[in-house]
């Protein structure tokens, strides 16, 4: 059955009623926003959902969860977030302390404390430590939790702030040790250094004592590329830094240099992932390349001498080869030796190469978890520190986390990981199996999805559907405390969904969802919907979705183009105007992925999945709850509010919900996080007609 799309063709947006909810902090818009936030709390806030919020919150709290950690010299580092330090502490030990039941923990700075002191909604946004005599921090903090960071510097001896330091005010950006006294800068700070995208547009090299703002520039872009940055690299013996160009979301151009700014550029493909370990250059092209009379089809792993690249010689090792179910996820260096990971059928692999001017040596990793999700990354956080040590994550969504130390020093002899941290169980998983299956989109292509839930085919089951399909970002099934506790702990079933867009099949699966492919992706998701009622799993008013950021856009198209294959929707910190979407905070940077709106042929395919634009009255669109952030400054939170205020004037059950802080997420802290969760499964259960008991 050939599915019909009733909405009207728009060659053009109407002119915006709503555009007043754009201005973030204006006085009617926050009027608004609160007495829409005020009415979903009291129809959707009742016993039930503060139930669901404590014990949500209580998990997050728990004293037994796993401490996730970085090394830096002899420490590890952690920032801890409970009950009682809700915005969370810094703190280290030692490994060796770490890996005992109860660490020896050393608070270096408590975030509440400062936020009480100072009078600021401070959040917890990363540091950089001085590599050299690691005394000397620049912390990042974050007001509520936005992109946009305060940089100031911290000694650690002293654990005081350092008043005539290294102190930036409010900017996206990032700083870099050069040494103890000299810093560069990739800020946004000051008039014409930001790009179009709201990102750094130079990189500057800021000395101890004199004004950030004169700083002299070493590397900049126009104000049409995203972003510039720098990475100051020791792991050749001696000091080098990498300049980026990012020019979109998917191309950058990489130079070699120094202090006094770039030298030489890396002549591989703009659309390519590289990295540089002392003399080794890997590259992994995004589209087939062509050199030296040789082509490398998208998505091959290649390794070479730097120095040889780099005058002139094309002298390739191929470390990876793609196959169509078989893709490259990342790859970093440890110890001098490349650790490679790719998904197999969505199955995780994992391997080591050694380098040499001759054939690479190969080593899989056979000794972790071959299902699931796993993810493995190297303890230390300089790469020049760097002795073989990995730390692994391994779950699945009945099997909570539990992260291993895997030692490669010696890849020959690679031995079974020793397990750190084993994360508690925090929901019943009794009875409940993971199964694989495959739906059929809308051309024919077979799309994966992960179910998880009791046993056999009820034909009733209140199904939860998640999904992204963007940014060639792969959605690997996890464990998820909210999900476990809120649903299928009562019975419920829940559904992953490996769309189109991401990058679970590699580039060809993420540019089969992207642009005009957008759309694709999401009749993807809404064959999946169709698929759980084909199999006999449940009906679909018992099919409950979610998604955000790019999964809201996701679901706000299911409101508009698929109504008839879900229940209720809940679509978080959500794109959702995408004739507007590039004016607005960092939406410029996402051309890449989306299109740009204002080229007549983009509009063209941008125009249906605006569903801003494209929902209509008369339909039977089923009841949506749209939540944001006030301080997301990623996404706009003129999108939610935008799309809930139309909605509503055409006489839909759309709900809103936006708290003050979070950023572009659930929240500032984990009583939060829990309250955003619990409302949106407290909407989405009222609204599928399930009440567990």
């Amino acid at each position: 059955m050939t599915h019909q799309d009733p909405r009207p063709t728009i060659d053009a947006p109407d002119d915006d009623p709503h555009l007043w909810l754009e201005e973030i902090d204006g006085t009617q818009p926050l009027e608004w926003a609160a007495s829409q936030s005020a009415a979903t709390l009291q129809r959707f806030g009742g016993q039930q959902f503060e139930h669901d919020r404590d014990i949500l919150t209580a998990i997050l709290d728990r004293p037994d969860k796993i401490p996730m950690i970085a090394r830096r010299g002899e420490y590890v580092y952690n920032v801890w977030q409970d009950a009682q330090n809700p915005r969370g502490l810094w703190r280290r030990t030692t490994l060796n302390s770490y890996a005992t039941a109860k660490p020896d923990w050393d608070v270096l700075l408590d975030i509440d404390g400062l936020a009480t002191a100072e009078n600021d909604d401070w959040i917890w946004g990363g540091a950089y430590i001085e590599p050299t005599a690691r005394q000397r921090v620049i912390v990042r903090l974050s007001r509520g939790g936005s992109d946009a960071v305060v940089h100031r510097e911290f000694d650690l001896d002293t654990r005081a702030f350092i008043p005539d330091g290294f102190n930036l005010p409010e900017a996206k950006g990032s700083l870099g040790w050069l040494d103890l006294n000299t810093v560069l800068i990739s800020s946004a700070l000051g008039e014409g250094m930001a790009t179009q995208s709201g990102y750094a547009r130079t990189v500057r090299i800021w000395k101890r004592g004199t004004d950030p703002l004169k700083t002299p520039v070493i590397f900049e872009c126009p104000p049409e590329s995203m972003a510039v940055g720098a990475d100051i690299d020791h792991s050749s013996g001696s000091e080098r830094v990498f300049f980026v160009e990012q020019l979109s979301f998917f191309e950058t151009i990489g130079w070699l240099g120094g202090r006094e700014g770039s030298k030489q550029r890396i002549e591989v493909p703009k659309t390519a992932w590289w990295n540089c370990y002392d003399d080794w250059l890997t590259i992994k092209p995004r589209e087939a390349w062509t050199v030296s009379g040789l082509t490398y089809p998208a998505d091959t792993l290649l390794g070479v001498s730097l120095s040889a690249f780099l005058a002139g010689e094309r002298n390739f090792q191929i470390l990876f080869e793609p196959a169509p179910r078989r893709a490259l996820q990342g790859f970093f260096w440890n110890d001098k030796k490349l650790v490679i990971s790719f998904l197999d059928n969505l199955a995780p692999r994992f391997e080591i190469y050694q380098p040499a001017e001759g054939a690479w040596t190969r080593t899989p990793i056979n000794v972790l978890p071959s299902q699931g999700m796993v993810n493995v990354w190297s303890l230390d956080v300089e790469d020049v520190d760097a002795n073989g040590e990995l730390l692994v994550s391994a779950q699945d969504p009945i099997t909570p986390a539990h992260v291993l130390l895997l030692d490669i020093a010696k890849p020959n002899a690679i031995a079974a990981p020793v397990l750190l941290k084993q994360s508690p169980a925090v929901f019943d998983a009794t009875g409940l199996v993971i199964t694989r299956h495959e739906a059929v989109s809308s051309d024919g292509e077979s799309i994966p999805y992960t179910q998880i839930g009791p046993k056999g085919e009820t034909g009733d089951a209140p199904v939860h559907m998640t999904g992204y399909g963007g940014f060639g970002l792969s959605l690997e099934p996890y464990y998820s405390a909210s999900i476990g506790k809120l649903w299928l702990e009562r019975g419920g079933t829940s559904v992953v969904a490996n769309l189109r867009g991401g990058g679970e099949f590699g580039t060809a699966w993420h540019d089969a969802g992207r642009r005009a492919g957008k759309k694709l992706s999401h009749d993807d998701f809404a064959a999946i919907a169709a698929d759980l009622v084909r199999r006999g799993v449940t009906r679909a008013n018992r099919i409950a979705a979610e998604g955000g950021s790019n999964g809201g856009l996701l679901i706000s198209n299911m409101l508009t183009r698929y109504p008839e294959r879900f229940g209720a929707l809940f679509c978080t910190i959500p794109l959702i105007d995408m004739r507007r979407y590039s004016k607005l905070l960092a939406g410029a940077s996402w051309i890449d992925e989306y299109g740009d709106p204002d080229k007549p042929e983009d509009w063209a395919f941008l125009k249906d999945i605006s569903a801003y634009h494209t929902a209509v009255p008369g339909r039977p669109y089923p009841p949506i709850l749209i939540a944001t952030t006030r301080k997301d400054d990623r996404v706009h939170p003129g999108h939610a509010r935008k799309m809930a205020a139309k909605l509503q004037g055409l006489g839909y059950p759309a709900y809103f919900y936006e708290p003050e802080a979070g950023g572009h997420g659930y929240g500032k802290d984990n009583k939060e996080r829990a309250s955003f969760i619990a409302l949106g499964y407290a909407f989405l259960r009222d609204a599928i007609g399930w009440k567990p008991k």
